[in-house]
């Protein structure tokens, strides 16, 4: 095998594998002189000169001319007579350059070396990739979906790079097809072996601060500061923003007119519920505005152990709490405190009232505990709400709902 005819394929994989020349030359001769070493225990002695552009390279030994009976390493020594056949006026103690040729090295040890080149650029792309992505972490990205498994979606980019999206990085709404663009962030670079794993996600609350600053003027500019983030991926969010320009009003902005800016962000997220609040400094007023749309009578701050005790008229109780616990949860998470409930009430009658679970003979476990999903845990607190609003807050048919009712007044009522 000739030099050229293996450095021209050198060249196809400087343009397959898009490498600069500088960094070819590097591969190139990190894999020639570990090809040396096994074949004469040493590199020490040898110069290689590369151009992969052209297509030549040339490899030159230096050896140290001694007398004919004085040979004992004959990779670093040459004797005189073999010196002087390729130049006549050698004399002993110089140094004699002579090129080697490919296939000096034996055709085994050239497949080994031409595989070893695959693996050393393989490697040098997986490097740039790990180093490429490890720089997007916390970025929004789009790519297009190849595959769908059951536990995780495959997506591809414009440069053919495989990016995961596993089940529990998806929003519980999400359903891919194969060609689907998928918009996510890049929240994880893992190597696997010798190649990176990259992992989208979308249900990080970083997606979602990302994406008040891809869709909202404002807050790419810098004039609205997102200050938290915190989400039930797919049902409920809230998102605390600020700006120090009091001419701004920062959640009027984020919303939109009729909720025409935020709307593409709930669309993206499977109509996900997001409430958006101004962020205080003023922990009460943080807490209120928290646990909106529910009105607050007043609150008791337990700072030493981040608690609030949250005063609500009896109506508020199933606003503040919301849907599955939610409203609360979310409240908690976005303040920094454990929310404690207390309901106000007309204590004469509170004192008459009946704990739902009371009834647990004549009512089923289950519809009493959907009734305590939205904070109504008594047969008052249940008396006074209207039918209909409890139909679309419960999962309940109308018609249990008002069995339940009759059950309860008649407790009262006799």
């Amino acid at each position: 095998m000739e030099n050229i005819a293996l450095i021209e394929s050198f060249s196809e994989f400087k343009d397959d594998k898009l490498i600069d020349r500088v960094t070819l030359m590097a591969i190139l001769e990190d894999v020639f002189r570990n090809a040396l070493k096994k074949k004469f225990g040493s590199d020490d002695n040898f110069d290689i000169i590369i151009n992969p552009d052209k297509g030549d390279m040339e490899i030159w030994q230096r050896r140290v001319i001694v007398a004919d009976d004085d040979l004992d390493l004959d990779h670093l020594e040459i004797t005189l007579t073999d010196a002087r056949k390729i130049e006549p006026d050698f004399e002993i103690g110089e140094e004699v350059s002579e090129e080697v040729k490919l296939i000096d090295l034996g055709r085994r040890a050239i497949l080994a070396l031409r595989q070893n080149l695959i693996s050393k650029i393989h490697e040098h792309d997986n490097t740039n990739l790990y180093k490429q992505f490890k720089d997007l972490i916390g970025e929004i990205y789009t790519a297009e979906v190849h595959h769908v498994r059951p536990r995780v979606v495959i997506l591809v980019d414009d440069e053919g790079n495989e990016i995961v999206l596993p089940k529990e990085k998806q929003i519980p709404s999400d359903f891919f097809r194969k060609g689907d663009n998928v918009r996510g962030i890049i929240e994880n670079v893992e190597l696997k072996g010798n190649k990176p794993q990259i992992i989208m996600s979308r249900t990080s609350e970083k997606f979602l601060e990302k994406l008040f600053e891809q869709e909202i003027p404002e807050v790419f500019d810098g004039l609205i500061m997102v200050k938290n983030v915190v989400r039930i991926p797919g049902e409920k969010a809230k998102v605390a923003v600020d700006s120090y320009d009091d001419r701004i009003d920062p959640v009027g902005a984020c919303v939109g007119m009729k909720g025409s800016r935020i709307h593409g962000i709930v669309r993206e997220l499977g109509n996900e519920n997001i409430d958006v609040i101004n962020f205080t400094t003023n922990t009460q007023l943080y807490i209120t505005r928290a646990l909106s749309p529910a009105k607050v009578s007043s609150i008791k701050i337990d700072e030493e152990n981040k608690r609030a005790e949250v005063f609500l008229k009896l109506e508020e109780v199933s606003k503040a709490i919301g849907r599955g616990g939610h409203n609360i949860k979310l409240a908690g998470q976005l303040t920094g405190y454990e929310l404690d409930v207390i309901r106000e009430g007309n204590v004469a009658e509170e004192e008459d009232d009946v704990e739902l679970t009371e009834f647990s003979d004549e009512i089923e476990a289950w519809v009493i505990e959907e009734f305590a999903k939205i904070g109504l845990d008594t047969a008052r607190s249940i008396l006074k709400q209207d039918v209909n609003d409890l139909v679309r807050r419960t999962d309940l048919e109308e018609e249990t709902i008002l069995d339940v009712m009759k059950i309860l007044n008649d407790e009262f009522n006799g």
